[in-house]
């Protein structure tokens, strides 16, 4: 496809300034982006009027608040170079904590690519939750290749070698029976039960 448009309430975003649409979009990718300094630092960056309550309300929602617990220093731990001190899933969640900041303060749209991916699912359950909440009113992009991440999305685009192929719901796309019903019984099948047990 080589035509439409993408709008932002309403605006053609080609007509925002960059600067404009940059600030209404809160990103979390599956490469987390963290620099050398503290939790908090890497949790601000970008907002640094932010409150002590507002920080660990991010932190809260992220599923992080354990980490600074954990850290010594807290807030003021140090992550190392490009987080190296913090594990895959840690260092998401503090992107995480980052983005849901920028939300807090006015970002219209929290786009997610594979963001949650080194999380374990009771972690990301609670991280969903939280979104649910923390992004009412607002839109949440999520690229997933986990379909329980997506599976409570309004609505559900199926990307096959660029093109969308299949749209709609998790209940309309699994009663459709196309490649979204066939990765999810892929990934939700229990090996086990397909084992025969005799005993003689």
């Amino acid at each position: 496809m080589d035509s439409g448009r993408i709008l932002l309430d309403g605006k053609d975003i080609r007509d925002l300034r960059l600067r404009d649409l940059r600030g209404a979009v809160s990103v979390v990718s599956q490469e987390v982006h963290l620099f050398q300094g503290t939790v908090r630092e890497n949790v601000v960056y970008g907002q640094g009027d932010a409150s002590e309550e507002q920080i660990l309300e991010a932190l809260r929602d992220a599923e992080a608040l354990n980490l600074i617990d954990t850290l010594p220093g807290g807030l003021d731990a140090e992550v190392g170079e490009r987080g190296s001190r913090l594990s895959g899933g840690e260092r998401q969640r503090v992107a995480i904590a980052r983005a849901l900041l920028k939300l807090f303060s006015g970002a219209a749209i929290l786009a997610l690519d594979e963001a949650t991916s080194q999380l374990d699912n009771e972690t990301e359950a609670g991280i969903k939750r939280s979104l649910r909440k923390a992004a009412s009113g607002k839109s949440i992009i999520i690229i997933a290749h986990r379909l329980s991440t997506i599976r409570s999305a309004d609505r559900i685009l199926v990307l096959e070698r660029g093109s969308i192929i299949e749209e709609g719901t998790h209940e309309t796309l699994l009663a459709g029976k196309g490649l979204y019903a066939s990765l999810w019984q892929l990934q939700n099948e229990d090996p086990l039960g397909k084992l025969e047990v005799r005993i003689s």
